[in-house]
């Protein structure tokens, strides 16, 4: 039965990331897959690479939704102020 190379004690690993900031363990001989890329001078064996990738990537949402809830709370601010200016007008 052969072992996967993500199993192996003496596999060497590179960090990967997409264009969604998330984080991946990759092997350094494999191709990395399309939409990742390598993160520069990271590279080790599997526990060097997922602590790195564990200090690193903090918030697991994906950048497409952190964008999205920042520009929900900015356009929310920006009612509130409409709203704050209107009913000082009113007053």
């Amino acid at each position: 039965m052969s072992t996967s190379c993500f199993d192996r004690e003496d596999e060497t690993f590179l960090v990967l990331i997409n264009h969604e900031e998330q984080y991946s363990i990759w092997p350094h001989w494999k191709a990395v897959p399309a939409g990742w890329k390598a993160v520069d001078g990271i590279q080790g064996d599997k526990k060097t690479v997922c602590e790195y990738i564990d200090k690193t990537w903090t918030d697991m949402r994906p950048k497409s939704l952190r964008d999205w809830m920042a520009q929900q709370e900015a356009a929310k601010s920006a009612e509130g102020e409409r709203l704050r200016v209107a009913e000082r007008a009113a007053s």
